[in-house]
């Protein structure tokens, strides 16, 4: 598949069920599958805890170059049962409930260069949501290089496809999260802006990448220094906590912005505490995303129990599992 020729991908299955978003009243009411709450024993009274996973990844594996797709097939030993799980809404809903998960972040970006994900990958995200869109949070993504109209782009993410948030994945599309700052990628400029307006959260790849293309370099957080800066209101959502390579550099951005976040999927519980010592003092920051269905990634349910277990204050483990990510996506 070339590098810029565009495709278009199946749409995802879909039957009548699902609400609109609450801030589109202009739609249709529909049927909504019920959100659960789990009760969660702390040492300020028990809690009822509405999971979210702010980190699966949706993308339609026709898209993938061979490269990629290899490395997939490779890596993910249950691949053909991941395939149909994320072809089908229901059938990811009731995943979701069987891992113990209330909401997703349904994550994928256009980045064609390395992965093959064309501008058709918001499409497929936005339509595959719609089944319930109390539960699948999608995240949509407009790429700095291929955009003739950023601001438009970006709007049309929430007015069309009711984004609930943006993915920039900075090793994947080959460019710094602050790469606007010098002048030579100016319509970067103009997405976070029109994010920031919207208030739409933008989450960014920070750590390394093992896909065939990628380009680690441009994983460094120090970058978003300057985004957190320049985009005071921007809600900033920095993915991977910059493992394996750079969490220090991720924890003094966290402590430093108030407006960035941190994601801990694909940073295995039990390296958790070993690369973030101080979790405690930023647990108001700490959003859990597991990186499903990643490469080594064992499952939502397994994320989840391994975070459990680590020797965290009860109070924390409540926020990073589900106070923290209500915030930002109530």
């Amino acid at each position: 598949m070339g590098r810029s020729r565009r495709r278009s991908w199946p749409s995802a299955t879909r039957t009548p069920g699902g609400v609109s978003c609450s801030t589109r009243m202009d739609r249709p009411a529909r049927r909504r599958t019920g959100i659960t709450t789990r009760s969660f024993v702390g040492s300020l009274g028990r809690f009822e805890t509405m999971i979210t996973d702010v980190h699966v990844h949706l993308e339609p594996y026709e898209a993938f170059r061979p490269a990629v797709r290899k490395v997939m097939f490779d890596r993910i030993p249950d691949i053909e049962r991941v395939r149909g799980l994320l072809s089908d809404p229901r059938r990811l809903l009731a995943h979701l409930d069987s891992a113990g998960v209330d909401r997703a972040c349904l994550i994928n970006y256009v980045a064609p260069e390395v992965m093959g994900f064309t501008e058709d990958a918001n499409r497929y995200v936005g339509e595959f949501a719609r089944e319930d869109r109390k539960r699948l949070i999608p995240f949509g993504s407009v790429h700095p290089r291929r955009t003739k109209n950023p601001k438009r782009d970006v709007e049309q993410l929430a007015s069309k496809w009711e984004m609930g948030g943006m993915k920039i994945h900075p090793p994947h599309q080959l460019f710094a999260a602050n790469a606007y700052a010098d002048g030579k990628l100016p319509a970067l400029r103009r997405i976070y802006q029109t994010a920031e307006r919207l208030r739409m959260p933008v989450m960014i790849h920070t750590g390394t990448s093992i896909f065939p293309g990628a380009r680690s370099k441009y994983g460094d957080p120090m970058a978003i220094d300057d985004v957190a800066q320049d985009f005071p209101d921007l809600t900033i959502i920095m993915a991977h906590g910059g493992r394996p390579l750079w969490c220090d550099t991720a924890f003094y951005l966290l402590r430093r912005h108030a407006n960035v976040f941190l994601d801990i999927s694909s940073i295995p519980p039990r390296r958790l505490l070993e690369w973030f010592p101080r979790l405690e003092d930023i647990s108001d920051k700490v959003l859990f995303g597991s990186d499903w269905p990643g490469p080594g990634i064992p499952g939502m349910k397994e994320e989840i129990d391994g975070l459990r277990a680590l020797p965290l204050k009860p109070e924390t483990i409540e926020r990073i599992l589900s106070q923290n990510a209500a915030k930002l996506f109530p």
